[in-house]
């Protein structure tokens, strides 16, 4: 009489040969333990990513809202310089605009920085004109015509300025 044993049943029987039985068994816990590290490395590599590009996304998205602001900043300080009377309620209504708009791109870490008198440096500043200027040494900012803006001391918006030549 033959008994016709299905696989899966097969491997119900007690293992002939136990100490390889041992051995196969320890195979495979060392290959799932490596398998499941990996897996485990590779989700905290794809968390921190998620991480990084969630936080590059909203660095993104603040500054595509602070830039426009500068704009309006720029406006305002136009706005200012044309105002003759310090004394217009208009202007000093202007110039309270202009003190909050500052005050609030401060406490997001916005902040103009110093162009006029110093020397030229092609990471802060645009230069758009080169102009004879016998008071100020050559490659010195002799005009600033659109201030420049650093976020975090990371440069945000260059200066647009003229130079002494």
């Amino acid at each position: 009489m033959e008994i016709h044993i299905r696989e899966n049943e097969q491997n119900m029987l007690p293992p002939a040969d136990w100490a390889a039985e041992i051995h196969r068994l320890q195979e495979e816990l060392m290959n799932e333990r490596d398998r499941n590290l990996r897996t485990l490395a590779d989700f905290n590599n794809y968390r921190r990513r998620v991480e990084r590009d969630g936080s590059k996304l909203a660095w993104e998205g603040k500054r595509e809202i602070i830039l426009p602001l500068l704009s309006i900043i720029d406006d305002l300080e136009k706005a200012m310089e044309w105002a003759s009377d310090e004394e217009d309620p208009f202007a000093h209504g202007v110039r309270i605009i202009h003190q909050k708009f500052l005050a609030l791109l401060e406490t997001h870490g916005v902040r103009p920085f110093v162009s006029l008198g110093m020397p030229f440096d092609h990471n802060l500043h645009e230069a758009v004109a080169l102009v004879e200027n016998e008071n100020n040494e050559p490659g010195t900012v002799v005009e600033e015509l659109r201030r420049g803006y650093l976020w975090n001391n990371e440069l945000l918006r260059t200066a647009q300025v003229r130079v002494a030549g």
